[in-house]
């Protein structure tokens, strides 16, 4: 029995490894290679926007497509630019079957997520900037319309248009202005072709000697083509294209008059000769009392000015202003220059008219600078002069007249020029100078130079210096102490020449000043320096 088994098993295992080498030798005929086992690979994913989930798609690579067509779309006929909060999350799987979504399906669910997560949205707009001054505006139109309405407040004819053009040697978004003449640029369009000239040798030399001979024939006044000749941004203009939000753009209307409306700056005037503070209020069409508080040098409506002196004042000006130059007739009466005569025996507050002036008649075209309404430049082109003026004819004189001072240092005014209650007995009532209070022995100099004409006792002085100056006048010091000068003696303005007292009709120590002019005292304090 086990025998029989024993057998049947040896048969069965023989079978069993003659069936393995059939295999063997089948997969060596038909599977020359070996290929090796991998893990299966995502093939179906779920996309998530935002954490909203929006789709499937087979390819992680096409999420992110529909997603950029999605934004696209979006802002498509937007000018604005669009800031949308975006977090996008893929989550692949290796699947045997599955289907995907339609491609427009996650799109627009896409779409949609992002519409309800835009955070800002910013409006494309244009930076005007002037100097340091700048106004944003919606369109390009808006910024033409602007700078042409500047344009136009001076040339209403429309002759001058604003062009815009890319600024050289800055970025390519980056434009300026120009104020272009259309009038001059159709005519050169217009213009026909000149003719070929065929002439030559001795024809074409005497062409050129006669043309060369021939005198230029004077302009009558109908030649010239009057009005604006040009017309120019005086500031530089730079447009920027930029992204704004609503609330930082201008309306026209505001940016005209932001740019356009006059503003007050400072501006220096320069005292010339003639001017006197009323008159410089006049000109600059500024009060007094403003110009006094505009200008520490200036103490009150009554401060003298000096040639040459430099005076803060506020003059109308817009944001961006017009140049122009205009070529104008016009017809008027004019005088002809002051001519001088000089004398140099004479001071120069001397004068003399030695010739009445009169009025003359002309015709005249003029080329006019302007920058917006201020007229800053004239030059005649022609003139015609119907009657010649007369120029008025005046002597003058050079020598600088000399000049008063105080003639003590301090003290302590009491009593002024004119009316006044006789302070003592003998005294006037009608005060001839000026009294200073100091204490007895103060140096006394001379106001200005000159000769002593008189050094003692004078009555009611006291003792008394009179001065004789050069330019006539003569000088008074009363009441003195002491004398240290003596009659025929010269004096240098600031030379000491006595110490002041309490002599003669005097209440107490200080001293008399006196100026006479033509013998006749006159107030001191308008005379000193």
């Amino acid at each position: 029995m086990w025998k029989f088994i024993t057998r049947y098993y040896r048969r069965v295992s023989y079978t069993r490894m003659k069936m393995a080498g059939l295999v063997v030798f089948l997969a060596a005929l038909f599977f020359p290679s070996y290929v090796k086992w991998e893990e299966p690979v995502d093939n179906f994913f779920t996309v998530f926007l935002n954490g909203e989930q929006v789709g499937t798609v087979e390819e992680e690579a096409k999420a992110e497509e529909l997603l950029m067509c999605a934004r696209k779309e979006l802002v498509a006929d937007s000018e604005e630019l669009v800031f949308i909060d975006v977090d996008m999350n893929v989550e692949g799987q290796a699947v045997l079957f599955g289907k995907t979504d339609e491609e427009e399906f996650v799109k627009d669910n896409m779409s949609r997520v992002l519409s309800s997560n835009i955070k800002e949205t910013t409006k494309r707009s244009y930076a005007v900037k002037v100097n340091n001054y700048m106004v944003n505006l919606g369109s390009i139109e808006e910024v033409k319309e602007l700078l042409q309405t500047a344009v136009s407040k001076y040339d209403p004819t429309g002759r001058y248009q604003v062009e815009l053009l890319h600024a050289t040697g800055r970025e390519f978004n980056v434009l300026t202005a120009e104020i272009v003449d259309t009038a001059k640029d159709e005519s050169l369009l217009g213009d026909a072709l000149p003719m070929p000239n065929y002439k030559g040798g001795f024809e074409q030399d005497m062409d050129d000697i006669m043309a060369g001979a021939e005198p230029a024939v004077e302009k009558s006044f109908s030649d010239y083509e009057l009005g604006i000749q040009n017309m120019n941004f005086s500031e530089e203009v730079e447009i920027a294209e930029v992204y704004l939000e609503e609330s930082q753009i201008s309306d026209v209307a505001t940016a005209v008059e932001e740019v356009i409306k006059d503003q007050e700056v400072n501006a220096i005037y320069t005292v010339v000769a003639g001017d006197t503070l009323s008159e410089i209020a006049i000109k600059t069409n500024i009060p007094m009392d403003q110009l006094v508080a505009m200008n520490d040098a200036l103490e009150s409506t009554s401060t003298t000015i000096r040639i040459g002196q430099e005076l803060i004042i506020t003059i109308p000006e817009p944001e961006l202003s017009v140049e122009r130059v205009e070529e104008n007739y016009y017809e008027e009466i004019y005088d002809a220059p002051i001519e001088y005569v000089y004398n140099d025996s004479w001071y120069t507050t001397q004068t003399k008219t030695l010739q009445e002036p009169h009025a003359g008649f002309r015709k005249v075209v003029a080329m006019v600078s302007y920058s917006n309404d201020r007229e800053v430049g004239r030059e005649i082109i022609k003139e015609e002069v119907v009657m010649e003026a007369v120029p008025k004819i005046v002597e003058k004189g050079t020598i600088v007249p000399p000049t008063y001072i105080k003639p003590i240092a301090g003290g302590r005014k009491t009593s002024g020029f004119g009316k006044r209650k006789a302070p003592t007995k003998g005294a006037s009532t009608y005060h001839k100078g000026v009294d200073w209070a100091t204490p007895q022995g103060t140096t006394v100099v001379a106001s200005c130079g000159g000769v002593v004409s008189k050094a003692g006792w004078g009555s009611g002085y006291g003792y008394v210096v009179y001065i004789d100056h050069p330019d006539g006048r003569q000088t008074r010091y009363g009441h003195l102490s002491k004398i240290t000068v003596s009659v025929g003696q010269k004096v240098s303005q600031g030379q000491k020449i006595a110490l002041s007292g309490n002599t003669g009709v005097s209440t107490g120590p200080h001293l008399h000043f006196e100026i006479l002019i033509n013998g006749k005292q006159v107030d001191p304090e308008k005379y000193m320096k």
